[in-house]
């Protein structure tokens, strides 16, 4: 058994450049495959035999029996459907469901390749409508995957040519690399074998029993990724008894120091308390590296990257007081955190409009010369992947305005602790690196966007080389 840090490093070390070809297969290698029994068997239910057949599809591994049903109910669910339809439908099923089940190790490889140049490349015995809105999100450009007939924007049910299972994928692989080399080759399933043999260094993950044996008679490299299990019952009492010990440790930590009369004091007890109790409850451990920027230099701007509604009780946990946020408006109405956040002192702005969110950001500024920090998302919303997305420059106007420092926090697993849209929370280890302070006090306000840009890109490189404390 390999290990993520040598896959990665073997990348780094080998060829580099577009001439260099790495495949990814989809199901059980990119995504996680769905239950059987689970969410595509609920959507059935309800009567949507369209979407439980986009879902069903994705498995892990999966023979050949199972790989003919899946074209059997193509062809009965889908057979008059638009295109458009289906590419709608497959974008809901990614920002649904199928986003939670992106491995984070298949992103961290994906970047690695990118990073030396290599042409990526997803495929798939699916349909674009199930690929593609992964693959964007991944950044990878190049998918192939069984092609539909279509009749003026009509699916008619059946495949445009060779379905890409078995020999008919590591067909289409190898006329899409033509003249370039095959490096590398990525999947769970001996379905797949073809497609691997074609690879200088193939690398199978989680392999099902006669893969494993075949992959270690070869000395195929072979990498384990972290299921991407759906919540238990055990999850949701746990969520359950979080959000009790939530609200329960912010009236204890106002409680505990009322006698001073000090807002501020009561707010960073607030906060304090509500995020150690729910973190115990939760069983959430934070293992923090560079928490000594964390506490100095004070005042300053904080930017963590956004993937998890979880982001909220890690970030005012690792900084531990006296600092406050920035949240969008509709949270000021949210019936657990907006009583919170307005106590401590939280600034909503309306996002929907630009003059207006510039103006609420104005006593921002008279905040942190005040001394209080402010922690902040710059991506504006949360992200589907543990990719960073592109950073709005509200935060470092803030900074260079009220003459402070910005200090990058990044979080790393807060997506499988909880996903993007989910208020359930599983048990788990949370990793926080606290950069060093950036000055931006030299920055030009009218012309920073490299800059800005600079701070993002710390961030990925941080994500892809996690620092260890000295």
């Amino acid at each position: 058994m390999s290990t993520l840090a040598e896959a990665v490093a073997a990348i780094r070390s080998g060829p580099q450049g577009t001439q260099i070809v790495a495949v990814f297969d989809f199901g059980g290698t990119v995504v996680d495959a769905m239950p059987r029994r689970g969410l595509a068997g609920k959507v059935f239910r309800r009567g949507d035999e369209r979407l439980a057949t986009l879902l069903g599809g994705i498995q892990r591994g999966g023979e050949d029996g199972d790989y003919g049903r899946f074209l059997q109910a193509v062809e009965r669910t889908w057979a008059g459907t638009s295109e458009s339809e289906l590419e709608q439908l497959g974008r809901k099923a990614f920002s649904k469901a199928i986003y939670g089940r992106l491995f984070p190790e298949a992103w961290q490889l994906v970047r690695a390749h990118q990073a030396a140049g290599h042409t990526v490349l997803v495929v798939s015995e699916l349909t674009r409508f199930q690929v593609q809105p992964a693959a964007e999100q991944l950044g990878i450009g190049n998918i192939l995957c069984t092609e539909l007939t279509v009749q003026d924007d009509i699916l008619t049910g059946n495949t445009a040519g060779a379905p890409l299972w078995r020999t008919g994928k590591s067909t289409a692989v190898s006329e899409f690399a033509a003249g370039r080399e095959i490096g590398y080759v990525y999947t769970d399933s001996v379905t797949d074998l073809p497609l691997l043999e074609l690879a200088g260094r193939p690398t199978v993950i989680d392999p099902d029993p006669a893969l494993a044996a075949i992959a270690a008679d070869n000395g195929w490299p072979t990498l384990s990724f972290r299921l991407r299990r759906a919540p238990r019952p055990l999850d949701y009492l746990r969520t359950i008894v979080g959000f009790t010990g939530l609200i329960g440790g912010a009236l204890v930590g106002v409680l505990r120091k009322s006698y001073t009369g000090k807002r501020q004091a009561m707010a960073d007890a607030l906060m304090h308390d509500a995020t150690t109790a729910t973190l115990r409850a939760v069983d959430v451990r934070l293992r923090v590296v560079g928490a000594e920027h964390a506490r100095a230099p004070r005042p300053a701007v904080f930017l963590f990257n956004h993937q998890s509604q979880f982001d909220v009780i890690i970030v005012p946990k690792v900084l531990d007081g006296a600092v406050t946020g920035i949240g969008k408006k509709q949270l000021a109405n949210h019936p657990l955190f907006g009583p919170l956040m307005r106590f401590v002192g939280v600034t909503f702005i309306d996002r929907t409009n630009t003059e207006r969110a510039k103006a609420s950001l104005a006593p921002v500024v008279s905040t942190l010369r005040d001394g209080l920090s402010i922690a902040v998302a710059p991506e504006g919303t949360r992200s589907f992947t543990p990719s960073v997305g592109p950073f709005k420059k509200g935060a470092f106007h803030i900074a260079i305005q009220a003459g402070v420092p910005v200090i990058p926090v990044v979080i790393r697993n807060a997506g499988e602790i909880a996903w993007r849209d989910s208020p359930i929370a599983r048990s788990g280890i949370v990793d926080v690196a606290v950069l060093a302070p950036i000055d931006v006090s030299g920055w030009d306000p009218a012309d920073m966007s490299d800059e800005v840009e600079g701070v993002r890109q710390l961030f990925e490189n941080t994500l892809l080389n996690w620092p260890t404390e000295p």
